[in-house]
């Protein structure tokens, strides 16, 4: 498949999942969505990242998730709802609260 073409379905995806968070009474704001290559090599160097983030092909993205009182949430399990949601949408749908080490507000579609 093209990578225009599962751009478009992460887009979608993506779009699912706010949806999905806002119906429950949650909200969210965009994290980081692209990162340049420069940029994931420097996060990889410091240890907050990699340097072949599937952000740099616009396949990933953070989500700020805060409660109905608006309380910023960090914590993964307050994101598992969500991340159980987003595996569920596709296949190739990776949750960052399953990794190693936990990023709970990271979502990701694989290559």
């Amino acid at each position: 498949m093209e990578l225009w073409r599962k751009q478009a379905d992460f887009s979608h995806d993506v779009a699912v999942l706010i949806d999905y968070i806002f119906s429950n009474g949650y909200f969210c704001t965009f994290g980081e969505a692209y990162r340049t290559p420069e940029q994931a090599e420097i996060y990889a160097k410091q240890g907050k990242g990699i340097k072949n983030s599937l952000h740099c092909n616009r396949l990933a993205i953070d989500l700020n998730l805060y409660s109905p009182q608006g309380v910023y949430l960090t914590d993964t399990k307050d994101y598992e709802k969500y991340g159980s949601l987003w595996e569920s949408l596709r296949s190739n749908n990776r949750w960052g609260g399953r990794f190693t080490r936990a990023d709970g507000n990271h979502f990701e579609q694989t290559l």
